[in-house]
């Protein structure tokens, strides 16, 4: 009971907070961050815009990935000294040029980060770690004072642990998850979640799965490969791949070394990248407008005003 109540406690002085910064925000004329805890050892960082009481909320989770601070993932003008770290993802800038797009909606993102700086070292030290992921869900997407919202679950690297506790808490993924995205994080992949997202695609016409990865089992690290030939996101995404195209017609389609498979209507689409030269693609994903494409892909904006592993299209957007 004691538990019970400090987590019921918890979520109310949250609740309190989020409406109180909620009013706020939609009186500013720039975009705002807002950070708070939970269950201890998770810390979210809430980046919404100046619009934030817009009539619909695309709320985006991004779990962070292994290694990576929330600073460091939002990313930020790099002077001499600063961490690399700042340099490799730039996620707020990346946001800013999304809603530059969607402008009829308010885009708010909220960073997942959890003490350990590894979601799947943090699945070992919880043994209801699937009941604390859905109660992180659920009361963000509770908390969106819209009438009309929905959410992303988005991650990279071992971010996609997050989004895989997220469905072992749940017997279907609700239909205001309208989009699931994995970019390069999809390794916890295997056959028990085919069913839950098999019937989650087919049961609204919205909903869209996005995954990214490149051929990570021939990358070279000290001129040694590092990941096994099937503990990678190559081959957890084209074991994802064979299982969906038993269910979805996929076409294929290849550009220099990016190959991608998208169904009817662009609601499953892989970006799969070759690997000749050997090289570590991980986080290059997530910075050539991997997170852009990520959400505007299958829209109307798809492409429009940058290209995924092209050149930054955000870059005078960091600060």
């Amino acid at each position: 009971m004691y538990k019970f109540n400090k987590f019921y406690i918890e979520i109310l002085l949250i609740t309190f907070s989020l409406l109180k910064y909620f009013a706020t925000v939609g009186q500013l004329k720039d975009d705002s961050i807002y950070s708070f805890s939970m269950q201890k050892d998770v810390r979210i960082t809430i980046d919404a815009p100046a619009n934030a009481n817009a009539k619909k909320t695309i709320l985006i989770l991004y779990a962070l990935p292994n290694g990576n601070t929330t600073e460091q993932t939002m990313g930020k003008k790099i002077k001499e000294g600063d961490d690399w770290h700042f340099d490799i993802q730039h996620i707020r800038a990346q946001t800013r040029f999304i809603r530059t797009k969607l402008r009829t909606a308010s885009i708010v993102v909220a960073y997942l980060e959890n003490s350990y700086k590894s979601w799947p070292l943090w699945k070992t030290k919880h043994h209801d770690y699937a009941a604390i992921a859905k109660q992180i869900v659920d009361t963000l997407y509770n908390l969106i004072p819209s009438p009309k919202k929905v959410i992303y679950l988005g991650s990279h690297s071992g971010g996609g642990r997050f989004i895989f506790s997220y469905l072992d808490a749940v017997t279907a993924i609700p239909s205001y998850v309208q989009r699931i995205i994995f970019l390069d994080s999809d390794y916890g992949y295997d056959s028990s979640y085919l069913p839950k997202l098999k019937s989650w695609i087919k049961n609204d016409k919205k909903h869209v799965l996005n995954v990214f990865a490149y051929n990570d089992s021939v990358a070279l690290y000290n001129g040694k490969t590092f990941v096994s030939g099937t503990g990678g996101t190559w081959y957890r995404s084209h074991l994802m791949l064979t299982q969906l195209s038993s269910f979805f017609n996929f076409k294929k389609t290849e550009d220099d070394s990016l190959v991608v498979f998208k169904s009817a209507n662009n609601r499953i689409q892989f970006y799969l990248k070759t690997n000749p030269d050997k090289k570590i693609y991980h986080t290059t994903q997530v910075e050539l407008n991997g997170f852009i494409h990520s959400v505007l892909s299958g829209t109307k904006y798809d492409s429009k005003g940058y290209r995924y592993f092209g050149k930054r299209a955000y870059s005078d957007l960091i600060e």
